[in-house]
């Protein structure tokens, strides 16, 4: 080896060309656009997926033609693949995928590839880890990352069974139940029953709606008041989130908090004031002060008394002030309330205004919310509401948003930032999308299936001048890969299973959680799904684990043992040879120019086997294995 991966800024080993052009990704293009025409062969009917994907991109091409902007022409073979792949199935092709794709002559097959991986169950794997990233980037419950696992194994289950999308969010929002058994737990069990956090959280996944800006005042840029943001915090109080005992590991479970102070006999037990004053009125003045309850049980809430009802406010308190003391505040926000109360600003310490459920979209009808409603009844009636056929958002939020993760940019600039107070670009496209959604009656893969066949989709990445304006859509938009993408396309190339033969220290904390080498890899790697494209940036962690780390530059090594050797001994001839590496590890075949560059640099190394190791790991290096072309 020449020393270049324990030493990465020393690429002044590698010839300065080779080394701008292999490792910054500035590589060219494999092969020239193919010409291979759109099949018109579709099926006749609303709601087709191919149908309303080519309805799109006559939509999208007369706009951009009012523009007199070009699109980019369609994408080649290798790219679609590759991209495709790492869209819906959440990792690379292989060599032989690539080859047999290549030479298919089914004018069909990009449209054959997209049903094929439609019904894998790498599609509802990939996805499901996709979801677990949306709910527990912005998880407020540290413990509740015990329940990932369970939660992607409903999740892909979920998937696999082909749930409809309202069905899953339903399933979400109502969960019950212990969080290590039942997956769907993860959106409340994430905000540990908190109502505020849950009702912020539903909106913005369900929704595309920010609503929580309402919490302490009325919305700053939007219609939505702060009573509004309480009443729909309203539909969670009587949830809760509390330990299972006896348990091993431990673990914790959601469950349905009913009880109502008008018929609860605990409730309905108030204090005795003359009882207290026999006990507590050492002096005869019937009167209770803080030195005559010192030293008893009593003294620790006497303070609090004195201030909820000593009236007159001479620190002593009279039968007349404890028989007007206010019952006390049940408000206990993840731990069960039996009504919600949205908080007096003024007065933190007071209970606050008692609100009753109501959804904040005016346009959906709606009944009363009774407020003796018990758990189950109140979050079964919001997730009617959220999924309502009369509900545009729902079905908007997640068109919107599957749309924005397969081409790098959406109808809205923030990916679940949408509502009436938002302008989108291509409204007539989404509105599109989403009618052909909600009439697929919420088929998740209607709406892969429909995006990935769009000429749109399928364009090719063109250079856009940062300095311009570039109009959105009319080229491919290049994106970095998911934390979980990355790894199953790095232990697919290295050819190794998931543990990657040597575990980075798998273990289990206190609760059990999750340390598998996939686990902390996405926590160097993850990122919050829906924060946008522009704002994803690599880190120095990432650049050094992918550059360093000595579990990957071990399989990186040319012997018999890794796939970089088993290659190297297979294709003797230099051509072949570099050919497979690169469909290997980019899934496409080297330029001519590439190929050039990689010849001179096995010449000036003289030993071929560190020179592939070199040029293998540039490549793992390149921004071009990091993001999707």
């Amino acid at each position: 080896m020449l020393g270049l991966r324990a030493q990465p800024l020393a690429v002044s080993l590698i010839p300065s060309a080779f080394a701008a052009l292999l490792l910054f990704g500035m590589l060219s293009p494999a092969a020239a656009a193919e010409n291979e025409p759109v099949s018109t062969t579709v099926e006749n009917q609303v709601g087709d997926p191919r149908t309303t994907a080519r309805r799109i991109d006559e939509m999208i091409a007369d706009t951009l033609r009012q523009k007199e902007v070009s699109v980019a022409p369609r994408c080649n073979d290798e790219d679609f693949l590759r991209r495709v792949m790492f869209d819906l199935a959440g990792t690379v092709a292989t060599s032989q995928e690539v080859t047999l794709f290549g030479i298919d002559p089914d004018s069909r097959k990009r449209a054959n590839q997209i049903d094929r991986l439609l019904v894998s169950d790498e599609f509802s794997l990939n996805w499901a880890r996709y979801w677990r990233d949306v709910i527990y980037s912005r998880a407020t419950e540290m413990r509740s990352r015990i329940a990932q696992g369970p939660f992607v194994n409903w999740m892909a289950g979920q998937l696999r069974d082909q749930r409809s999308w309202d069905d899953i969010a339903t399933a979400l929002v109502t969960a019950t139940g212990d969080v290590r058994e039942k997956g769907q737990t993860a959106l409340i069990f994430a905000h540990g029953g908190q109502p505020r956090e849950i009702a912020a959280e539903t909106s913005r996944i369900f929704l595309g709606i920010q609503i929580q800006c309402a919490n302490c005042h009325d919305h700053p840029y939007d219609a939505w008041k702060r009573e509004q943001f309480h009443q729909l915090a309203a539909f969670f109080p009587r949830v809760r989130t509390r330990r299972v005992a006896d348990k091993m590991p431990r673990s914790f479970e959601v469950v349905s908090f009913n009880r109502d102070p008008r018929t609860d006999r605990r409730q309905r037990q108030r204090v005795n004031p003359k009882q207290l004053m026999r006990r507590f009125d050492k002096n005869g003045d019937n009167m209770i002060s803080k030195p005559e309850v010192a030293e008893t049980r009593f003294a620790r809430n006497f303070d609090r008394l004195l201030k909820r009802g000593d009236t007159n406010k001479d620190q002593l308190l009279s039968i007349a002030e404890i028989k007007k003391l206010p019952p006390p505040n049940n408000n206990k926000p993840g731990r069960g309330s039996a009504e919600y109360y949205m908080p007096d600003l003024e007065n933190p310490a007071a209970r606050g205004t008692r609100i009753d459920p109501v959804f904040f979209l005016d346009q959906l009808e709606q009944d009363e919310q009774p407020s003796g409603q018990d758990d189950l009844e109140r979050r079964e009636a919001l997730s009617r509401l959220l999924t309502s056929r009369e509900n545009p958002w729902f079905a908007k939020a997640l068109a919107n948003r599957i749309w924005t993760e397969m081409l790098g940019e959406g109808f809205y600039t923030q990916i679940d930032d949408l509502g009436p107070g938002r302008s989108a670009v291509y409204p007539e496209v989404l509105d599109l999308l989403a009618d052909g959604f909600v009439a697929s009656n919420y088929d998740i893969r209607w709406l892969f299936r429909t995006i990935a066949n769009t000429e749109t989709y399928q364009r090719q990445i063109r250079s856009r001048d940062p300095a311009e304006i570039t109009p959105t859509f009319a080229s491919a938009m290049p994106t970095r890969l998911r934390a979980d993408q990355l790894y199953s396309a790095v232990t697919k190339v290295l050819g190794v299973n998931e543990s990657l033969k040597r575990p980075l220290g798998q273990g289990k904390g206190m609760y059990g959680q999750d340390r598998s080498p996939r686990r902390q890899f996405s926590e160097v790697f993850g990122v919050d799904p829906s924060t946008p494209q522009a704002d994803i940036t690599g880190t120095v962690p990432q650049a050094l684990f992918m550059m360093n780390s000595p579990l990957i530059n071990g399989l990186l090594q040319g012997d018999r043992a890794t796939r970089l050797g088993r290659l190297l001994e297979r294709y003797p001839q230099e051509s072949d040879a570099l050919a497979e590496l690169y469909l290997l590890v980019l899934a496409r075949e080297p330029s001519a120019r590439e190929q050039t560059l990689c010849k001179q640099y096995l010449r000036e190394v003289g030993n071929r086997r560190e020179a592939y190791e070199d040029l293998m790991w540039s490549l793992l290096n390149s921004s071009e294995f990091l993001s999707k072309r």
